[in-house]
């Protein structure tokens, strides 16, 4: 099954919301540290049953070393990202951490440009100025 980028996009919002619910709720009572480690459990073992079970597990001879590299380099920073994000569920409202998570997202925009020479159009612009005033109007 096939599906296209905006669908995987809002599918991808929709879970992220769900998983800033179900984490405020479970990071309450917990150390927001071994909350992060037993989710990327469950995540380790749910994508690995997903892997096994399509058969893509032959394409990891495939991989060059810079793939292995910025694979690796970028579950380190979701690695970070998420245990920083469950320390700030467990200090603050899950209605006040997710706007400045989606902060992210002029980020991502800046980094494309700066980084992998990314167009910078005034859609580009607007929307990215449009999440960080709605981040800011959550916030105050």
């Amino acid at each position: 099954m096939t599906m296209n980028w905006r669908l995987c996009a809002l599918l991808s919002a929709f879970f992220a919301a769900l998983t800033a619910i179900l984490g405020k709720v479970g990071v309450r009572e917990v150390n927001s540290n071994l909350a992060t480690a037993v989710r990327v459990t469950v995540i380790l073992l749910f994508s690995w049953g997903l892997v096994l079970a399509t058969g893509a597990t032959g394409q990891l001879r495939q991989w060059s070393a810079r793939s292995w590299l910025f694979v690796a380099l970028s579950g380190m920073a979701t690695g970070l990202s998420w245990l920083f994000y469950f320390h700030a569920l467990k200090l603050e409202s899950a209605s006040k951490v997710a706007p400045v998570d989606k902060l992210s997202v002029p980020m991502t925009i800046l980094l494309a440009v700066a980084l992998l020479g990314e167009p910078l159009t005034w859609q580009t612009v607007l929307g990215g100025l449009l999440v960080v005033a709605g981040s800011l109007v959550l916030l105050l």
